[in-house]
């Protein structure tokens, strides 16, 4: 049997991810994550080495996911302002059940080791990103009076907001946040004659 199908890999995995988007990464324990999977200790270290390697790959699996998911939605044939609605859409999705308390230890005070993870997604996604807005900017769906790179700049910026507590103490829920941010980013760099 393969190992990453495994019907008790993908238990573990289905709770930690649950368990991490209510109470955050800090707070849940590996003893929690095997008592709720009703697996032991030793098979869950039979999968993972630690609990930031099941975190990671939970975010690898969401983010295979949700890259395939934004793929499809930028290689369609809609016009792009519906291709920056389903992106909009498709970032309230993937952030539906976070809780403050994952969001601030994945982005804002994760340790080290997350924090290079989260720079290493980071990276590939921006540039992803960048290669479709050239292409858009090339298109006419994007300003023409804005350079691509400063684009990736300001996302970049819109990211780094992300860890600051007093942004994040502005919503009741950090979804919230995302969406406002990403709804200002992407409106704001879309032709206007295309927009309206």
């Amino acid at each position: 049997m393969n190992v990453s199908s495994n019907p008790k890999r993908k238990t573990i995995l289905l709770t930690g991810k649950e368990l991490f988007w209510k109470f955050g990464i800090k707070r849940v324990t590996i003893e929690e994550i095997c008592m709720e999977a009703g697996v032991s200790k030793m098979t869950f270290y039979k999968f993972f080495s630690n609990k930031m390697d099941l975190v990671r790959t939970i975010m690898d699996d969401i983010f295979d996911i949700s890259l395939k998911e934004y793929r499809s939605i930028m290689d369609s044939d809609l016009p792009f302002t519906e291709k920056v609605s389903q992106s909009i859409l498709l970032k309230r999705e993937q952030t539906k059940a976070m809780s403050s308390e994952f969001f601030s230890d994945f982005y804002g005070h994760a340790d080290p080791e997350m924090v290079e993870y989260f720079e290493q997604l980071k990276n590939k996604n921006i540039q992803m990103i960048a290669d479709d807005y050239a292409r858009a900017q090339k298109d006419g769906d994007i300003r023409q009076d804005i350079k691509v790179e400063f684009i990736i700049y300001f996302l970049n910026q819109l990211l780094e907001m992300t860890h600051d507590d007093k942004l994040l103490n502005l919503y009741d829920h950090p979804q919230d946040m995302i969406m406002e941010i990403t709804k200002f980013f992407f409106y704001g760099i879309l032709n206007r004659e295309v927009h309206t």
